[in-house]
Order: structure tokens, then C-alpha cells, then sequence
């Protein structure tokens, strides 16, 4: 059993007590970053931390970025400036939650995202929540701009 408020990441190896049954064994090894994560989502907000965000809202394992709201209120409102700004970020890798479902950008919005080298993946906000949870955890540079669906 962990301490409250620490979380653990799980890995899996082939083992055998005895050798002529092996199982798996789990480890459990303390999560190597302290960046804020998604503790809750729903259709009107997102909880990051201790913080409820009833708007959209960057969120990044960089401690230079703290959580933040975000500008575009829904999908209909994000421009190509919105994206190209988070591509100079330091992140490597943006995750962009596009609200309940998943929609790409405009081919032509990833140009900044190819000039610095960084990767842009699109899906659901849910989605985007628990990708930028994991990532965050394992120590990766990751910001991820979550799309709350509001009028």
C-alpha cells in the first residue's frame, strides 16, 4: 500500500516460483514527476489538482506552465493562433482534448508543430485527460489544451 497522495506506476515481468510455473510479477514504483494532474472531468468542468475549471484550460508537466484557463470556450472558437502558440511550449509531445468528440485541426494548423519538432495528437477530452495523466506521470514533457464544450 502507497502513502495517500503519492501514485504508483505498475510494470509486469515474466517469473517463475518455480520455474515450471511462471507467473507475473508486479512491481510498484513511485511515480517519477510531481506535475499536476486531471483528477476529475465532466461535460461543464475539469478538476486539475485541488482546481475546478469550468472553462477550457491548458494543463502541462512542465512547472514553468502552470494549470491555466484557455481562451477558445469550444471547437468552434479554436484558431490556427491557439495551436501555434503552445508549439514553442518546451513541451514534446501537445495533446489537444477537441471536446466530446474527436475532430482533427486543419492540416495546415500542425505547420508550427513540424517546424519545432514537436508532436500533435487529437482526440476526445476525456481521452486527452487520462493520456496527459499517464504521460505526466512517467516524467514526459507533455501539455495538453482541453476543449470544454461550452456555449
Amino acid at each position: 500500500m502507497g502513502s495517500q497522495g503519492k501514485t504508483y506506476n505498475l510494470t509486469t515481468e515474466q517469473a517463475g516460483f518455480p520455474a515450471s510455473h511462471p507467473c507475473l510479477l508486479m512491481k510498484l514504483q513511485p511515480d517519477k514527476s510531481s506535475a499536476p494532474l486531471v483528477r476529475a472531468y465532466t461535460r461543464e468542468w475539469l478538476q486539475i489538482d485541488d482546481q475546478r475549471f469550468t472553462q477550457s484550460v491548458l494543463v502541462s508537466s512542465l512547472p514553468e506552465h502552470p494549470p491555466r484557463p484557455w481562451p477558445p470556450r469550444n471547437l468552434q472558437q479554436l484558431t490556427a493562433g491557439h495551436l501555434a502558440e503552445l508549439a514553442s511550449c518546451g513541451a514534446d509531445l501537445v495533446l489537444l482534448g477537441t471536446g466530446q468528440r474527436l475532430t482533427f485541426p486543419p492540416p495546415a494548423w500542425l505547420a508550427p508543430f513540424a517546424r519545432e519538432g514537436v508532436g500533435l495528437e487529437s482526440m476526445d477530452t476525456a481521452a486527452a485527460c487520462r493520456t496527459y495523466n499517464i504521460l505526466a506521470s512517467e516524467g514526459r514533457k507533455v501539455l495538453a489544451a482541453l476543449l470544454i464544450d461550452t456555449p
